[in-house]
């Protein structure tokens, strides 16, 4: 909205109207005629403001004697495209020739115009493969080179740092607090299921109350670019003790950006996901006294990917200093995930995270149905992925082990002495990990 284009703000249309009513009180008092006025406020104008989102790009890569690349200076991305021509390209960035030693960094800067907004990064592997084998790597590599999608190494072996980032005023970029870190696959899991971005470079702000970033009136101040002051930085690099089980791999992933007006909005609403289901903390399970309770949501979103179906779980506590997911305040917190895969009414997996359970893939695990029992907690199977980010636990689940129809039950426990988290139809139902009549629904 422009102020400067209303003719007449609400409280000066309400004074207006007052004082036409008491001049005709008064007049009317002693007389039988009727005194009239009109007055007209003419040419008023409601202007919608606007958000427009460009990111500026400076990315470098250095391959040692096989070369280095960057981008051009001053390359920015508006609406997807590079430099906002109308009929331009996506920004793609290619490396070919990979070894071990090989690194990258790039710096992502934003210019919201002209709205504070929060921010969110989005992301998702989109290819990973093996492409044949070489004979050194069949050696270092036991899989037989399937070509089928997901069989490379690249996306475990790549190590991967997302942090925030500010002008240092030298002309280059002072790294500040870490937003998430590890592979390839594991960064790009936690991207997939969002990770929202706080504008003062905050990496603990919650969900519910980080800082947004500030608006800025025009993109570019003298043809330099007018940006937020945290920017997002983002490292690569193939480490030299990787070796010959990634010949000829080949991984491709898309990075997304997304801001979202900060008027009217409290940030929590997810852009990278396709659904997402809130419930609430239970601090009165069975009628318990609970020694430590604590108050707050938990955000169960899922993210249909093109390769992989992603499962996030997002914990939003009360600010209290209690936190659902800290072992040091609950020492048997844990999340089974019990998953109808095929939604016929029968749960057929769990994953689960429990860090003090001992799993073959501490802190996670896998448990499957085998008609009416679980049997114990196996490593996740082969192409299933798990992470935790900050107060976020995600799960990355095959397509082909999951149908784009499917039913979650989810059941966070502290172990007795706080509260538990459940995901389902009837929150007032105890968790039933065999039948999913009670489960809740998701469809692509």
């Amino acid at each position: 909205m422009n102020d400067d284009t209303i003719g007449l703000s609400r409280r000066k249309m309400l004074v207006g109207l007052g004082a036409v009513g008491v001049a005709s009180a008064g007049a009317g008092l002693g007389t039988t005629a009727y005194f009239n006025d009109t007055e007209t406020f003419e040419d008023n104008a409601l202007t919608a403001g606007e958000l427009d989102l460009f990111v500026h790009v400076d990315y470098s890569e250095d391959q040692g004697s096989y070369g280095s690349w960057s981008t051009d200076p001053g390359t920015y991305v508006d609406g997807n495209v590079v430099g906002g021509e109308e009929d331009g390209e996506p920004l793609s960035i290619e490396v070919s020739d990979l070894k071990p030693g090989d690194s990258g960094e790039g710096e992502f800067c934003f210019s919201i115009v002209d709205n504070p907004a929060y921010m969110w990064m989005c992301g998702e592997v989109t290819a990973n493969d093996e492409n044949g084998q070489t004979e050194p790597e069949t050696d270092a590599d036991a899989t037989g080179g399937d070509p089928g999608e997901g069989a490379g190494e690249l996306a475990d072996a790549m190590q991967v740092t997302v942090s925030y980032c500010t002008d240092d005023g030298e002309g280059g970029m002072a790294v500040g607090e870490e937003i998430v870190s590890g592979s390839l696959a594991e960064v790009m899991l936690a991207l997939q299921a969002g990770v929202p971005l706080s504008g003062d470079g905050d990496a603990d702000a919650p969900l519910d109350g980080r800082e947004p970033f500030e608006g800025v009136e025009s993109a570019f101040d003298d043809e330099e670019p007018n940006v937020a002051e945290q920017c997002v930085c983002f490292e690569w690099v193939v480490p030299t003790g990787v070796g010959n089980e990634i010949q000829t791999d080949s991984v491709a992933f898309d990075f997304e950006f997304y801001a979202e007006q900060s008027r009217h909005n409290d940030g929590t609403n997810n852009p990278c996901v396709d659904e997402t289901v809130v419930t609430q903390y239970d601090n009165d399970w069975k009628g318990q006294t609970l020694g430590t309770p604590t108050d707050g949501s938990v955000y169960t979103s899922v993210s249909f990917g093109e390769n992989q179906t992603v499962l996030s779980f997002a914990f939003v506590d009360d600010g209290d200093g209690v936190d659902f997911l800290d072992a040091g305040d609950y020492s048997s917190t844990n999340l089974p995930v019990a998953v109808d895969a095929d939604a016929d009414g029968t749960h057929d997996w769990q994953v689960i995270w429990q860090p003090n359970a001992a799993f073959p893939d501490d802190p996670f695990g896998y448990v499957e149905n085998t008609g009416g029992s679980y049997g114990p907690a196996q490593s996740l199977p082969a192409g299933f992925s798990a992470a935790k980010v900050g107060n976020t636990i995600v799960f990355g689940i095959p397509n082909s082990q999951i149908d784009s129809t499917f039913r979650l039950l989810a059941y966070g426990s502290t172990g007795g002495e706080g509260p538990v988290a459940k995901v389902n139809d009837d929150p007032s139902m105890g968790p039933d990990f065999y039948n999913s009549a009670d489960a809740v629904e998701f469809s692509d």
